[in-house]
């Protein structure tokens, strides 16, 4: 026979407003309608296209955004390791062993000319939407990065070619320039600096850290969309990083948000691939080509241009240009970190409670308790100081009701 189902909260909706069979939490942290300023906006149905996209940004992210400081030390040990052990103990050749083939040929030659091809429309997008469409402030602060990347290409290749020309010789005498050398057939032997292994190595690195822009680059539409709710009900914000912006500046953004995003996607997928293609060619220029002190001084200049550049000169405040990412807002920050108020007590033991209260004896054998703030999956469910307060109050009221039901049930039996 079906029975009336007991409420699930039978006393916390009690009082002169409330209904005791209510089997929710009335009202949650809300308590008086007059100080809601309107329900928060929530995000809009993703598609599964945009599922997918994502999935494939995600992987392109982990592959492109492995620790940097870990991947050059790799380059340096791999350099001169594996560099190392082809000098005395030749590898099999394979297909990447021989000078004309397709990767050789069509990619690492023309390497930088890639590179470019991608960094250059991605730089100009990202910038251009985080600058709320300001092109002068895009031209001036962040443009000029590339500039600096093909200067310092363009600088240390023809370098290279300066050494190995000036302190190399002809293996046949009577040649003292190394263009009439080769053209008579013969080989010129000299310092030969790997331009290969540098324009690989400074491609990477030159990619890796103008994509940074990405990194949390969704996190601009929610910015956009709770922003829009605050200023459409006179709300003002403390930690929307868009509150600063004007009315113009959020409209721009709006817009080449919307239009720029599947541009800007699309061309830091190619960025990650051409990234890995980088890596992979690297392998065959260690295994097959030049000799291990010339790879490795190759790797270090590119690794010091790399390092004067991304994490001295450009992190600089009063330089420019300005880092990847740096804006009208900062959007990069670390996700919103909830801090329980230090006057709440604890509705849950504690491992260090228990600890604590066994080693000092206490009479009751009760562990001291502090009160949590509700969280579902690891997050916060409120993200006001005044709401998750109100939430762990009612918890712990709950919590105090239940173990006074327990003791009246434990006399009761006894």
């Amino acid at each position: 026979m079906a029975t009336k189902r007991r409420p699930l909260r039978p006393n916390l909706g009690s009082g002169p407003s409330g209904s005791s069979n209510m089997n929710f939490r009335p009202g949650g942290p809300d308590i008086t309608r007059s100080e809601a300023k309107g329900t928060r906006p929530t995000a809009a149905p993703t598609s599964i296209r945009e599922i997918l996209v994502m999935g494939v940004i995600h992987l392109c992210k982990k592959t492109i955004f492995f620790n940097t400081d870990l991947k050059v030390a790799l380059y340096l040990g791999s350099l001169f390791v594996i560099s190392l052990i082809g000098d005395f103990l030749p590898f099999p050749k394979t297909y990447f062993a021989r000078s004309d083939n397709l990767f050789n040929l069509y990619f690492v030659k023309i390497g930088w000319g890639w590179t470019l091809l991608f960094l250059v429309p991605f730089a100009v997008l990202s910038s251009y939407t985080i600058t709320c469409g300001d092109h002068k402030r895009m031209l001036r602060h962040h443009l000029p990065r590339v500039l600096i990347a093909t200067f310092f290409w363009f600088f240390w290749t023809k370098l290279f070619n300066v050494v190995e020309t000036s302190y190399g010789r002809c293996t046949t005498k009577g040649f003292a320039t190394k263009s009439s050398c080769l053209k008579a057939g013969h080989l010129w032997q000299g310092f030969d600096i790997s331009g290969h292994a540098f324009i690989l190595i400074h491609s990477s690195l030159v990619l890796i850290e103008e994509a940074r822009p990405i990194i949390k680059w969704e996190s601009i539409k929610e910015h956009l969309r709770n922003e829009l709710h605050n200023r459409s009900v006179s709300e003002t914000s403390s930690s929307n990083p868009l509150r600063y912006l004007n009315e113009e500046q959020i409209r721009s953004l709006q817009f080449l948000y919307t239009r720029l995003t599947p541009i800007i996607r699309t061309l830091f997928i190619g960025m990650a691939a051409l990234q890995l293609l980088w890596d992979i060619m690297l392998v065959g220029t260690m295994l097959y080509y030049h000799r291990m002190i010339e790879k490795v001084i190759s790797g270090i200049v590119a690794i010091l241009t790399w390092y004067f550049t991304y994490r001295f000169w450009y992190p600089t405040n009063g330089l420019l240009p300005d880092a990847p990412g740096n804006g009208s807002f900062y959007y990069q920050r670390d996700s919103f970190v909830f801090k329980r108020p230090t006057h709440l007590p604890s509705c849950t033991p504690t491992a260090t409670g228990v600890q604590a209260s066994s080693s000092n004896g206490a009479a009751s054998g009760q562990s001291q308790q502090q009160q949590q703030i509700p969280t579902f999956m690891g997050m916060p469910l409120f993200t006001s100081a005044k709401a998750a307060s109100t939430a762990a109050s009612l918890l712990k009221a709950e919590q105090q009701r239940r173990e006074q039901q327990q003791r009246l049930q434990t006399s009761v039996d006894s």
